[in-house]
């Protein structure tokens, strides 16, 4: 026993190598506070002092966190009544949401107030929310729509066949809007599922371009529109293929129903340095300064009966977005009123 008595004394914790409370504080990956049992702040890490915008050590805590629901459970807990979790809000400069955990450090003996960022997750809440009362709604119109045509076939026009045809006709219409809405959010499910997995494949966007303008030239001819592609030769990115089709397809085809009027869609593909530009241009109508932030939300749309007249989901945009994201790209959106708009999508070259 005395040979291992050195080597117990070399690996026992100095005291000094023991961390002190204020340490721990310190080193909370949320904002973190500690009170005296009159309220007063004792300790307050990097977080909390740059959340609150100030250093509250010294001052009581009522001077630094207006929130009379927390200064309450503080209180609380001092009194020795236990801890507790309170959610709160504050409004300036910009509406955030936090919940508060107090932990009484025994009684009379102050606590300990660590505040989480509720923000994020009730924005995502909320654009849950959302997405599912637009989808149904957007699913509810056609099939309001197919059922009027059913009672008026099996009704009024029981006996006329030219009738039936022509509400036929109609319910085929309705049934090939659901069609691609479904197609549109099962794209955006499995996008959205494998976004933080960057593609390993390897392809050619000057391929990619080409191809796109040969797949949608009789769509172009109907218009009365040309499609015309330019490149630097081949463009070689890490990719998905298909995905990278989708979006130079979503573009294009947005750009033949909303801008064929200039007569011409310009496709182009030219290397920038360490990045790859890809641009979809169009010499339309262009789209008003204030909707181009919210093109790429879910189901926005700039003119609601325009955009499903002409077949629109409300979709592409945000699946264009997420494909751009999942390559680690960026999508930038540029118009004019009366001279087109473009849509630049910036993907990082291949090695």
């Amino acid at each position: 026993m005395q040979l291992f008595r050195p080597i117990i004394r070399a690996i026992r914790p100095m005291p000094n190598s023991v961390p002190q409370p204020a340490d721990l504080v310190h080193a909370m990956p949320d904002p973190a506070l500690v009170v005296d049992a009159q309220g007063v702040v004792r300790l307050a890490n990097e977080q909390a002092v740059d959340l609150l915008e100030a250093d509250p050590t010294g001052r009581h805590l009522s001077a630094t966190l207006r929130a009379p629901d927390v200064l309450e459970a503080v209180t609380a807990a001092t009194s020795g009544a236990g801890s507790a979790s309170v959610d709160y809000e504050i409004r300036v400069p910009v509406p955030r949401a936090f919940r508060a955990h107090i932990s009484c450090l025994g009684q009379g003996k102050g606590a300990l107030i660590t505040l989480r960022d509720l923000t994020r997750e009730q924005q995502i809440e909320r654009m849950r929310a959302d997405f599912v009362a637009n989808a149904s709604h957007e699913l509810r119109t056609p099939l309001t729509a197919l059922s009027g045509f059913l009672e008026t076939i099996q009704g009024p026009a029981k006996s006329d066949p030219k009738a039936q045809e022509k509400f036929l006709g109609l319910m085929k219409s309705q049934a090939e809007r659901m069609r691609r809405l479904i197609d549109d959010l099962l794209s955006l499910s499995r996008i959205e599922m494998n976004e933080h997995v960057r593609p390993s494949g390897e392809v050619d966007l000057a391929q990619v371009a080409h191809h796109v303008r040969d797949v949608l030239s009789g769509m172009a001819k109907d218009f009365g529109c040309e499609i015309a592609v330019e490149t630097d030769g081949s463009v070689t990115i890490a990719g998905s293929r298909d995905e990278l089709v989708q979006v130079l397809q979503n573009l294009a085809e947005n750009a033949l129903k909303y801008g064929s009027s200039g007569k011409l869609v310009e496709i182009i593909v030219r290397k920038n340095g360490e990045w790859a530009d890809v641009s979809v241009r169009d010499h339309g109508p262009g789209i008003a300064e204030q909707h181009i932030p919210r093109l790429t939300e879910r189901f926005y749309r700039v003119n609601v009966q325009d955009s499903r007249s002409r077949g629109g989901t409300g979709l592409g945009l945000a699946i264009v977005k997420h494909i751009v994201n999942r390559h680690r790209g960026k999508l930038v959106i540029t118009s004019e009123l009366g001279k087109g708009s473009t849509f630049l999508m910036r993907l990082p070259v291949k090695g």
